[in-house]
């Protein structure tokens, strides 16, 4: 349970860092949004085979994290927590395509081995422009861009719940798991099967909380829509910076620039 409460604020953390004064912060969130959108379509519509053609694509997370001033070492963090999951799906890739595409002097690398490094790849590309994309927009503004660009007002208004009580949700859990602590002796009490009590006991709290938090909604005149003072804009500086990022990715999704660069390099050197 600490290892949930710790990951959950280190995601109010990020949404946190949204709050910056760079110019990119201060862009419209929803050309922010398009143009995550563009990147992540784009870097999973190439082949399975592709990888040299996968790695300019940095570029533009690596772009946002230093003109967002965000804190590279923290999303590096965060990235490297999915990794795990990305590995499982292709790991038994080697093991059904072991026909050999490249050749690196005697040593043959398989098909296999290709699709498992592009799919490492395309997780790390497209989990690390999500995470960038909280970190310069924030949560509750990326969800106002969703239900202005034509997604219904209900899956918004879920989302927000979904953000403002994931925090209150955790905190009630690691409450009941540190009073479970204190009421143990030793490791009596502790074992597995505690655990269904524990969770039916938050269960109870969540259910009683939400109806508190409905009522009291209800009180405020709350009829479906989140108000806030920021109005979105969307301008020249938008229209710039989508059509330049969107441009950038179509380039790259034609022209393998890594082969040029190995191309031009290896004439260089012969």
């Amino acid at each position: 349970m600490a290892t949930i409460d710790g990951s959950v604020l280190d995601f109010r953390r990020l949404d946190e860092l949204s709050s910056g004064a760079t110019p990119l912060h201060c862009l419209d969130p929803r050309a922010k949004v398009l143009v995550t959108f563009c990147f992540v379509v784009t870097v999973v519509s190439f082949g399975r085979y592709e990888v040299t053609a996968l790695l300019p694509f940095f570029l533009f997370p690596v772009a946002l994290i230093a003109l967002g001033d965000l804190p590279a070492r923290f999303i590096a963090k965060k990235i490297i927590l999915v990794l795990p999951f990305a590995v499982l799906v292709g790991i038994l890739n080697p093991l059904f395509d072991r026909s050999i595409l490249i050749r690196l002097g005697p040593v043959g690398i398989s098909g296999g081995w290709l699709s498992s490094a592009s799919i490492t790849l395309r997780a790390i590309l497209t989990v690390g422009a999500a995470l960038v994309m909280v970190g310069i927009t924030g949560f509750p503004a990326i969800c106002r861009a969703l239900e202005s660009m034509g997604l219904p007002r209900v899956f918004a208004t879920q989302l927000m719940f979904l953000y403002r009580y994931i925090f209150v949700l955790t905190e009630e859990g690691g409450r009941a798991s540190r009073a479970r602590e204190l009421r143990s002796f030793g490791k009596r009490g502790t074992g597995i099967g505690s655990f269904g009590p524990l969770v039916g006991h938050l269960l109870l709290r969540t259910w009683f909380r939400a109806e508190r938090v409905h009522m009291a909604m209800l009180a405020r005149g709350f009829q479906g829509e989140f108000h806030t003072r920021h109005r979105l804009r969307f301008g020249g500086r938008e229209l710039l910076f989508l059509v330049g990022w969107a441009s950038f990715f179509i380039i790259l999704r034609f022209h393998n620039l890594s082969q040029y660069l190995g191309s031009f390099a290896t004439g260089l050197m012969w």
